[in-house]
């Protein structure tokens, strides 16, 4: 049962790091981005290629400055890709006729090319990233968890709460939760949509980068890693309210402890399926998701 929760936990700081990055792009700005998978690539290749240049270079293959080189390289590199989307889909386009739609398109155009790109650079095959936490387990009775699944979730937590912190008392956070209120009477009182806008989109790109550099941990660094991240992410954002960061982390949990129980108890097969069937369920009985703050707030 420990390492089941375990497990929940890890997914749940994984896929709740990008759905809250989704989330704060569409309530602030209204853009709904799919391009978060390349986002979240982008993340890995960062950091892949940073451990690259340690061994190489500096002869560097383990330690903390490497961890926290891999951490802030791949926050680093996802945000600057979270800026790039910013100025091909959203700063062209957000004064336009339909620009959720035009958004819409275009994100999904960057996520494509930028795909294709992975591929023709790095090639189809899967890269590795280094245990940032090391490869020994702790034990909790007859249990053993990996050090590596307790560190994404201690550091996932807390990286959560900053942004949450940061949203509550910085200017730029505060104008932010205006952007997410009512954007229109943001503007007039001298908030820059395209700045903040901007802000939002490096914020959700560092989120997506350290869940890319959590979940290598497990997996791998692929030309297509992104792609279910990207999809668990907008179903999470989706039933945990769009703009309630504390709607987010509660679905993330849910459907975090969805996947691992379906995963441990059925087959992996049937995890989508469990998912989608799990957010039908919540949207159903509360259609503006868990949290529900912002169509409350905007009505």
């Amino acid at each position: 049962m420990i390492e089941l929760l375990v497990s929940a936990l890890v997914l749940a700081s994984m896929y709740g790091l990008v759905a809250i990055g989704i989330s704060l792009t569409w309530s602030s700005i209204g853009m709904l981005n799919l391009a978060q998978g390349f986002v979240f690539t982008a993340g890995g290749y960062g950091a892949y290629e940073f451990t690259q240049w340690m061994g190489k270079h500096q002869h560097v293959h383990t330690g903390n400055a490497l961890m926290v080189g891999v951490v802030l390289v791949g926050m680093l590199t996802a945000a600057l890709a979270g800026l790039l989307v910013g100025l091909l889909a959203f700063l062209p386009l957000h004064d336009r006729v339909n620009f959720p739609v035009r958004g819409l398109i275009a994100t999904l155009a960057i996520s494509v090319i930028g795909t294709q790109l992975f591929i023709i650079l790095f090639g189809p095959q899967n890269k590795p990233l280094p245990q940032l936490f090391g490869v020994k387990r702790m034990h909790i009775g007859s249990h053993g968890i990996a050090y590596g699944q307790v560190g994404t979730i201690i550091v996932a937590t807390l990286v959560m709460a900053i942004v949450t912190f940061w949203m509550r008392g910085s200017r730029r956070g505060l104008q932010m939760r205006a952007m997410m209120m009512n954007p229109m009477g943001a503007n007039m009182v001298g908030v820059s949509v395209r700045t903040t806008g901007m802000v939002a989109l490096a914020i959700s790109g560092a989120l997506s980068g350290l869940a890319s550099v959590m979940l290598a941990q497990t997996f791998f660094v692929s030309p297509r890693s992104g792609v279910a991240p990207l999809t668990v992410g907008l179903i999470i954002s989706l039933a945990g309210g769009l703009g309630s960061i504390p709607g987010t982390v509660a679905a993330s949990v849910l459907l975090g402890l969805a996947e691992a129980a379906t995963a441990r108890y059925t087959k992996q097969s049937l995890v989508p399926f469990v998912q989608f069937g799990l957010v039908i369920a919540i949207l159903a009985f509360r259609p503006r998701g868990l949290g529900g703050v912002l169509e409350d707030v905007r009505e």
